[in-house]
């Protein structure tokens, strides 16, 4: 942990899902000398005003939590605003983070870069081997710039500088439960919460509840970010899975989040509604090869994540 203890270290997007967990497991690592940014207080799409904080404040560690991220819904509604926002955060970021000589950055790209007919377990050599998923293309091609301008400043300016890591879909505390934002783990939390509540006894969910998703607590891809960087010497310049290696159905999943809430209603059904793709599971092998895999249960996740959502309510902004 010394490259990390003895660092000045900037995360980006603190109270947000994975900003949040990395601000907890980085305190309870030791690490005293975090800076951290509002969106009020710094607008990361401000050229200069990115560039002031970063000549003033010279983070050595830098981690990218923060962009506009949304369920399917909201991509495909405001693509442009994704993509434009996302593109603006990387691209300032990245260049001020070059220019003031941050020893390492942490940036995250999505698993909706990978073609969305992809063989599973996706495996790192699939980005760019085939089309995107239509509905979240414009915010897939933002992160797709993200995780080549990596490669392309390490190139560049022969360095190790910038670490790029592909979690699968992420759930824990801090994450949206609002309908507008959430997706569907957290939106299911707010469903059978709710339902529990008004005593219905029935909830009607969307697709055949057959599609396949892996979910990975907000908490175990911080750890993986910090043991990234205490290992970057190791590391190839390109893109790393962040995954669990499992996989459950979203009838699984709703079983498992209405048993954890104490919903004993009748779980239908609307085939009418569309599914998605039917499996997305990352091939995580390579950084498990490195030495680090995940520590928490979808069932610890799921407990911790609930409990935090009765105390907490819902976020509804970004």
């Amino acid at each position: 942990m010394r490259i990390l203890k003895n660092s000045k270290i900037f995360v980006a997007g603190h109270k947000g899902l994975l900003g949040s967990a990395l601000m907890k497991k980085l305190t309870e690592s030791g690490c005293k000398n975090i800076v951290t940014r509002s969106h009020q207080e710094m607008e990361l799409t401000d050229k200069r005003a990115v560039d002031d904080f970063f000549r003033e404040e010279r983070p050595e560690i830098v981690f990218m939590a923060a962009g506009r991220a949304g369920n399917i819904r909201m991509c495909s509604t405001y693509p442009a605003s994704f993509l434009y926002e996302n593109s603006m955060i990387q691209n300032i970021v990245f260049e001020a983070s070059n220019r003031y000589e941050a020893k390492h950055v942490v940036y995250y790209g999505s698993s909706c870069t990978y073609p969305k007919d992809s063989i599973q377990p996706i495996q790192e050599s699939f980005l760019l081997k085939g089309s995107l998923e239509e509905t979240s293309e414009a915010y897939a091609a933002a992160k797709l710039s993200g995780i080549l301008a990596s490669k392309a400043y390490n190139i560049q300016y022969q360095t190790n500088r910038f670490i790029c890591l592909i979690p699968n879909t992420l759930y824990g505390p801090n994450d949206h439960f609002s309908i507008e934002h959430s997706h569907v783990f957290s939106a299911l939390i707010k469903r059978f919460h709710e339902a529990k509540g008004l005593g219905l006894e029935e909830v009607t969910l969307w697709g055949s509840g057959k599609p396949r998703r892996e979910f990975i607590f907000s908490e175990d891809v911080a750890e993986a970010s910090i043991f990234m960087v205490q290992n970057a010497e190791k590391l190839e310049n390109t893109h790393y899975n962040v995954g669990t290696g499992g996989d459950l159905s979203i009838s699984e999943l709703a079983d498992l989040i209405a048993g954890e809430v104490g919903y004993s209603g009748k779980i239908k059904w609307d085939i009418s509604k569309p599914d998605g793709p039917y499996q997305k599971l990352l091939d995580s092998s390579r950084i498990f090869q490195l030495g680090w895999k995940p520590s928490t249960s979808i069932e610890d996740g799921l407990r911790t994540t609930y409990k935090w959502y009765r105390e907490n309510g819902e976020r509804t902004g970004s």
